[in-house]
């Protein structure tokens, strides 16, 4: 008779073996209607589950962050059966669930059109009417293969030969649609009640360019009407937001074809990375770093020591000459290890703290490349602290201290903490890495700061704690980090002498805060859909005459501006007043002023914001004061 005890802490004892669905009914029948999956002593589990023995059951509906990803690769799996109801010929592959939604790739002879889209979303609601169940059944892989052979699904054919191991798999079946999966999935079909087709793209088979181009076709699915409108809503000022447009239309940057993944920054764009790297140097020399600069070709034998050749090498660039192999650096920490090595350390000199702009190249799929968030070429505010193992708690601390500033001073205050640990492919004793685990985890407790735990996440040298910013969408973007590694330093002959003369290995600590230049600012740019705070504009004060006759005294006020250190232009075009003003507002010039005879009498200018805020007329030396005070702001609000 198993006593199962729910999330309030009461408990309910039943007779015999019961199933999830049927303790749900016997709670309650809103909540039997609402049930699509079910968490048994922290399982994710079918609404079909016998819970069989005592246990603690939390059930799972729209309402749970668990019951949405429930949802949403349930209808990934409700596309696939409407794509193959309306297309026969086409093969499914791979169907996951991504962040507010989820995709499947397909195999067919031409690319999906938008006409598609509207005619498989139609198919899907007919399949929803039909409320077919969903049953999950386990076949040996020799049957899975056979079955799906026989329905022509190479594809799936393909998946299972290379799943390792030999153990049965789990398949779910809706009406005349199988797939393999582990689930748990929606108990039928009558389950969906909000959902839209959102693009199509192509995607290649397992990201390889060599492979067969597919269909991606992506979508989003939501407990109820309400929340997919907001979504979409969402979705439509991401887009309006979306770095790339905005970035072209600011004439901020630009990639092209001979340089795939590779920025071609523009002066305006250029003005801002500037801005943000002399930003971070004098953060870093006030914060006892010592900035330095390692080389961009590498022999490879270096990257064979650090671990980087086994476990990276897919990433890596390389290139032969003088008969020597050469990495184009996908990182900079090996080589920080040699500036480490040059001549014999003490502990007085620890800890030691290194800091680079360091320029890294790495083979991204030209799939997944994306404006500058997903780039093959980076430039890292990347820093690496040399400590005893007795200071990583303090070093941690002094870290996130100086990361949260920074992201204030940027315009952020949530922030979300994540700590990673140790992935299959790793590097080092599981002695080191538990050492290394621990220390990172009192560090976060020790801050009082809430965490998520990312088990398997880590680097293949190290565990570490992922600092992620939410933008003015609430959309999540992962940007810092700071990595516990004891492996490397030993693998490269990392030492320095100790207190008591002994020869000892540092702890290097991986750093950095904003990651990548180029996905900080596209970071960035969609945050403030390109109306960046006055200290990042690229231009921060434009000044326009209204006649001729007031040109010189423009040219006088922007020299003084920028003699100032203020990023100032004058345009003197024979336009209207009103004409400058509107292109200024769209280019997103944080001030423009405006002289005219007045203005030129009383040594003054009219002073107006891009927001439309006329701050009337002032003198010149006012409005220095008062520009002054809106960059010494930075990106802060008044309430951080």
């Amino acid at each position: 008779m198993p006593t199962v005890v729910l999330p309030d802490g009461s408990s309910r004892d039943y007779e015999g073996a019961v199933s999830v669905a049927d303790i749900a009914a016997s709670i309650g029948a809103g909540l039997a209607r609402a049930a699509l999956a079910g968490r048994v002593d922290g399982e994710l589990v079918d609404t079909s589950f016998v819970v069989e023995n005592d246990c603690e059951l939390a059930i799972i509906t729209a309402r749970d962050t668990d019951g949405l990803e429930v949802l949403r690769h349930s209808c990934a799996h409700l596309m696939a059966q409407a794509v193959q109801r309306l297309f026969p010929e086409a093969q499914v592959t791979v169907g996951p669930v991504v962040e507010d939604g989820f995709f499947y790739d397909f195999a067919y002879e031409r690319p999906f059109t938008p006409e598609d889209l509207e005619k498989i979303e139609a198919k899907m609601r007919e399949i929803v009417s039909e409320n077919l169940p969903v049953e999950r059944s386990v076949m040996s892989r020799d049957d899975a293969i056979a079955t799906f052979e026989g329905m022509g699904e190479k594809y799936k054919v393909d998946i299972i030969k290379s799943i390792p191991g030999d153990e049965a798999l789990s398949f779910y079946r809706q009406g005349d649609f199988i797939d393999l999966c582990r689930g748990p999935h929606v108990p039928e079909t009558g389950k969906f009640k909000a959902f839209k087709l959102t693009s199509v793209a192509g995607a290649y088979w397992r990201g390889d360019a060599s492979n067969e181009m597919l269909q991606r076709v992506h979508g989003t699915a939501w407990g109820d009407k309400k929340d997919l409108e907001q979504y979409l809503q969402r979705l439509e000022e991401a887009e309006k937001r979306d770095h790339r447009k905005i970035g072209k239309k600011l004439s901020l940057f630009h990639f092209q074809e001979e340089a795939p993944g590779m920025v071609f920054w523009h002066p305006k764009g250029w003005a801002v990375y500037q801005v943000i790297q002399h930003y971070m140097q004098k953060l870093q020399q006030d914060n006892g770093y010592q900035e330095i600069r390692t080389p961009q070709l590498v022999d490879y034998s270096l990257w064979e020591r650090s671990g980087h050749a086994d476990k990276f090498a897919e990433q890596m660039f390389s290139v032969e000459s003088d008969s020597r192999l050469y990495a184009i650096k996908p990182m900079n920490c090996p080589c920080h290890v040699q500036v480490f090595n040059q001549g014999l350390r003490s502990y007085r000199d620890l800890p030691l703290r290194l800091a680079e702009f360091g320029s890294c190249h790495r083979y991204e799929p030209s799939g997944s490349m994306h404006g500058l968030m997903r780039v093959r070429s980076f430039t890292q505010d990347d820093g690496h602290i040399f400590c005893p193992e007795s200071s990583i708690q303090d070093e941690v601390a002094i870290f996130m201290e100086l990361l949260f500033g920074v992201y204030k001073d940027f315009g952020f205050d949530d922030i979300i903490l994540r700590l990673s640990t140790r992935p299959e492919m790793r590097v080092g004793s599981d002695e080191l890495w538990d050492k290394s685990e621990l220390a990172l985890k009192q560090a976060l407790n020790s801050s009082g700061l809430p965490w998520e735990l990312l088990p398997g996440e880590g680097a293949f040298y190290g565990p570490k704690i992922e600092f992620s910013l939410k933008d003015c969408m609430g959309r999540i973007q992962q940007c810092g980090t700071i990595q516990v590694d004891f492996s490397m330093p030993e693998r490269l002959g990392a030492q320095y002498v100790a207190e008591d003369g002994s020869r000892q290995t540092p702890v290097m600590l991986h750093r950095a805060i904003l990651g990548s230049f180029e996905r900080f600012i596209g970071v960035l740019i969609e945050h403030y859909a390109g109306a960046m705070p006055v200290w990042l504009a690229p231009e921060q004060v434009v000044i326009m005459n209204i006649t001729d006759k007031q040109a010189e005294y423009c040219e006088s006020v922007q020299k003084t501006l920028a003699n100032k250190g203020f990023r100032a232009s004058a345009d003197l075009r024979n336009e209207k007043v009103g004409f400058k003003i509107r292109e200024h507002t769209i280019a997103k010039t944080p001030f423009m002023l405006v002289a005219g005879d007045r203005e030129v009498e009383t040594g003054s200018v009219s002073v107006r914001t891009r927001e439309g805020v006329d701050l009337g007329s002032m003198p010149v030396d006012a409005f220095v004061e008062h520009l002054s005070a809106a960059v010494a702001r930075l990106g802060r609000t008044e309430a951080n």
